[in-house]
């Protein structure tokens, strides 16, 4: 084995100290910038009632059964009622209006998800359509509470 000459040897020690420095101050500003860190932070179950009020707002629309209701057609259309029309639908045409409502699925995507063609997709979803307009026009003057 040959053997680095000395100065070959000083440097690499010299440069082995440079690094071991470097992380161990790296370290130090670490640990020193977390524990100024934690000097701010508060714990919620710490926090104040005032305080927890202003982590979070309330949209005043959705405040109580008045704010969510519409009217159409001179008919007042509530969650419930909303809720009410959606279950008389037999189940597979509640998750074809679903799909195509909340999660925005075009008639050939529901029907490769539900492994049916699309025209029976199509025809789910306009039948349930007016079934929920009967439905709604029937009964909304009977949930007004």
């Amino acid at each position: 084995m040959i053997e680095p000459d000395r100065t070959e040897w000083q440097v690499r020690c010299a440069f082995n100290a440079f690094c071991k420095r470097v992380l161990k101050n790296e370290a130090i500003n670490i640990y020193n910038e977390r524990r100024q860190q934690q000097a701010k932070e508060k714990t919620f179950s710490d926090l104040t009632p005032q305080e927890v009020n202003q982590l979070f707002t309330l949209d005043k629309q959705y405040e109580g059964e008045e704010g969510q209701s519409f009217q159409v057609a001179g008919k007042k259309i509530t969650p419930k009622l909303l809720a009410e029309a959606m279950h008389t639908l037999p189940k597979e045409k509640r998750i074809t209006v679903l799909l195509y409502y909340f999660f925005q699925l075009s008639d050939v995507e529901i029907g490769q998800l539900l492994d049916i063609p699309r025209s029976t997709v199509q025809y789910r979803r306009t039948s349930s359509f007016e079934r929920l307009k009967r439905f709604l026009e029937e009964h909304a003057d009977e949930w007004d509470d």
